[in-house]
């Protein structure tokens, strides 16, 4: 996909981060009807047989080339395709920016997770630097826990938003 193709196709608001067609499509959309459908959390658009995530086309359509590497969404909303939220990072940096915990976290605080040989401080707050998983503390309640890889985070990941 070249951004002057793209460009030909869909109009995209930088303000909004909305993407729209510019011409007509065989499946019944018209010009001036969004563009794109929702998939695992991202805006997802086809495009001449071949699916593109929205935020990576905004990136090409305003900067006029693919990113070098991931887009991170600032703010963490995935949906959230504003250029002034998007930048371009390398891997590890948009790993940094990570806001939730994973899904099958039992605590549900990003940083935090059971000790259970523990029974006076059983939630332990660790963070990754470079690749080495560094010990932060042991707590009482899972709040203080977290509050704690906050901070540390705060310091030692540049990408970090939170």
């Amino acid at each position: 996909m070249s951004p002057d193709r793209l460009r030909s196709l869909l109009a995209y608001d930088p303000e909004t981060g909305a993407f729209a067609w510019k011409v007509g499509r065989g499946n019944g959309l018209k010009p001036g009807d969004r563009a794109g459908r929702i998939g695992q959390g991202y805006c997802l658009i086809r495009v001449d047989g071949n699916g593109y995530l929205a935020h990576r086309l905004a990136w090409l359509y305003i900067h006029g080339a693919w990113p070098a590497g991931e887009i991170d969404h600032i703010n963490g909303n995935k949906l959230d395709n504003r250029i002034s939220n998007l930048r371009d990072v390398p891997h590890r940096m948009n790993a940094e920016n990570k806001r939730k915990a994973r899904a099958d976290n039992q605590t549900g605080f990003l940083g935090v997770h059971i000790k259970p040989a523990n029974t006076k401080r059983p939630f332990v707050a660790s963070i990754r630097v470079d690749g080495v998983l560094k010990h932060i503390g042991a707590f009482a309640d899972p709040q203080s826990a977290h509050k704690a890889y906050v901070e540390r985070k705060r310091q030692v990941h540049a990408a970090c938003t939170i």
